[in-house]
């Protein structure tokens, strides 16, 4: 992680919405994703249902006051205890490729370890570089699950 740049980790809550929304649809509608937003309310809409579901957990990494990296997310419940699923995960343009990405995964390892949660899950586009930074970054494809939608 670039050494030199002070970073504060903390939790998401409502009062980072809106610079959360801008990091994720500046991030989002660059290459490799390309995404494209009927408008800014469809983001903010989407962000507040995140918040809105009693299992909201969501992340933020700070420089000094900028937002730069946000994980949401859920805490799901599974047999053996609770999960933490990544919805989004988006590190800003700027700082990718410096290990802040990889940094702000271990702070959250970090808090689902202190919360006795017992893994992180997540999906993600197959041949995107996205894949292999959660590879890199100890995730590994489950050969026995199947993603389905109808």
């Amino acid at each position: 992680m670039t050494d030199h740049l002070t970073f504060t980790f903390k939790p998401f809550d409502r009062s980072m919405l809106h610079e959360g929304v801008d990091l994720f649809m500046d991030t989002f509608s660059r290459e490799p994703w390309n995404d494209v937003y009927e408008s800014r309310e469809q983001v903010i809409a989407f962000f507040e249902n995140h918040m809105a579901c009693n299992y909201f957990l969501g992340y933020a990494l700070f420089r000094n006051e900028e937002m730069v990296a946000l994980s949401i997310g859920l805490k799901k419940p599974y047999i053996k205890g609770m999960e933490y699923y990544i919805d989004e995960f988006c590190v800003g343009v700027e700082y990718q490729g410096q290990r802040v990405g990889s940094e702000f995964l271990r702070l959250i390892e970090e808090c689902m370890e202190s919360e006795n949660m017992k893994a992180i899950m997540l999906l993600t586009d197959k041949g995107f570089p996205a894949e292999k930074f959660y590879m890199k970054n100890g995730f590994k494809e489950h050969d026995k699950i199947v993603f389905l939608a109808k």
